[in-house]
């Protein structure tokens, strides 16, 4: 099943307010959900939409299509790769010196089953880039979500794209140890698995953190995008069953709608975990835990 039988209606046309005025971003906005996230914003004319990538002629691309379908649509592309402390820095710099106000942060890019490695400051691959870079980017942007959120009548969202795969995470949930290895014992899914759970915890501490912000972390279903064919750590079996039932899977514009929701509907609990579309209660035992939560932010924060 794609979308869970109790899930909420959603119609990225009709129940995507009216954006005007507002300032958005999105992580992985050149390809798969990302793009579309920008497309389904763009349709509904906010001021500007910032779409961060780590290609930035890939993210051109995005743009050019985009506008082949809203060619009023005010995107602006930014260098981000989350492998690195340096890139992230240096977008949230150019964002924060040209930018009023920030009402959406979206942070949609991850990786999925890679191959073991490092990223360029030392943190596991998967967990490196699907939590330490997008911790680092929402730290940096904070003062102004903050300072957008303080005005009258705003509405300040950031969410953050985990996986119902969080719940297969092996005990402890978050092994400390692994975090600056390559954690080649855990096998590819089990590094992923422990990043899509740091993504809710994260998430869970952030919204006690900032209760000014409204903090989701969400499931988008299983989608046909690019993630597993680029999941080459993945045992074969794995890519080549998704690739044979691809079509079953859901559509970006089906896929996109749990992350959209999130970041426009009314009645979102901030620090939820939702899965397709606006279903909550699915989240794992270690994925509710607060003392973890409050652990795995410490941890982060000294990190940082």
């Amino acid at each position: 099943m794609l979308f869970c039988s109790n899930s909420v209606s959603f119609n990225s046309e009709t129940d995507i307010p009216p954006l005007t005025d507002k300032v958005i971003l999105v992580t992985g906005g050149n390809v798969g959900l990302g793009k579309q996230a920008v497309l389904e914003y763009a349709r509904h004319h906010p001021r500007l939409i910032w779409l961060a990538a780590r290609s930035v002629p890939k993210a051109n691309a995005a743009v050019a299509e985009i506008k082949e379908q809203v060619p009023d649509a005010a995107i602006r592309v930014i260098e981000l790769d989350l492998t690195s402390f340096v890139s992230i820095k240096r977008a949230a710099a150019t964002v924060l010196a040209s930018s009023p106000r920030l009402d959406i942060l979206m942070l949609n890019a991850g990786i999925m089953a890679a191959p073991p490695g490092l990223t360029a400051d030392g943190y596991e691959l998967q967990f490196g880039t699907n939590h330490m870079g997008h911790a680092l980017l929402t730290k940096l942007l904070l003062p102004l979500l903050t300072q957008t959120a303080s005005a009258a009548s705003t509405d300040v969202r950031i969410v953050s794209l985990s996986s119902h795969g969080h719940i297969s995470a092996a005990k402890p949930g978050i092994d400390f140890a692994s975090l600056k290895t390559r954690a080649e014992a855990m096998g590819a899914l089990g590094r992923y698995f422990q990043s899509k759970l740091a993504n809710v915890l994260w998430a869970r501490q952030l919204a006690r953190e900032c209760p000014q912000l409204t903090v989701a972390a969400v499931h988008p279903g299983v989608v046909q995008t690019q993630l597993m064919e680029r999941a080459t750590g993945a045992p074969w079996i794995i890519r080549a069953l998704t690739r044979a039932g691809m079509g079953l899977l859901a559509t970006l514009e089906e896929g996109v709608r749990n992350q959209l929701w999130a970041s426009v509907a009314p009645g979102v609990e901030s620090g939820e975990y939702y899965e397709p579309v606006g279903v909550k209660g699915k989240a794992s035992v270690y994925g509710v835990d607060d003392g973890l939560a409050r652990r795995l932010w410490e941890w982060t924060e000294r990190e940082l």
